[in-house]
């Protein structure tokens, strides 16, 4: 009888020493990958990009005598009162809501903790420690 013929495999066993091996310089790998991660978010500046400042409110012949125009997207309240015109942040003090001009009343209120303000940016009650700026 002949012997059966067997094609040569490749050793493919693992010694426990190996594993073992291998699994250390992965995980050194997959360290040194998540260090180098975080010291480039640690490296790169972290900046804050603000709307300027500076408004454009249109001409003065926008204003008439006597109102309060609030411009949303700016969070201003234009006043032409008799002093001229100036303007009125619409942040309230107390906690950064949105406030309201309430044309009937003659006030400016914040819905959500009912500060009252005047034209002029006076406290006239409520939580606001502060007049509008």
């Amino acid at each position: 009888m002949s012997e059966p013929v067997r094609k040569e495999s490749k050793n493919l066993d693992v010694s426990r020493r190996q594993a073992f091996v291998q699994l250390g310089v992965g995980s050194i790998c997959a360290a040194s990958a998540g260090a180098m991660v975080f010291g480039y978010e640690f490296l790169t500046p972290n900046v804050l990009y603000e709307p300027s400042p500076i408004v454009n409110a249109g001409k003065p012949d926008g204003y008439p005598p006597g109102t309060v125009t609030q411009d949303l997207p700016s969070g201003l309240y234009i006043v032409h009162g008799s002093e001229g015109l100036y303007a009125l942040s619409a942040v309230c003090t107390h906690l950064g809501c949105l406030t309201a001009w309430k044309p009937e009343l003659e006030i400016v209120a914040c819905p959500c903790h009912g500060s009252k303000f005047r034209r002029d940016g006076s406290k006239i009650e409520g939580p606001a420690p502060r007049p509008l700026r």
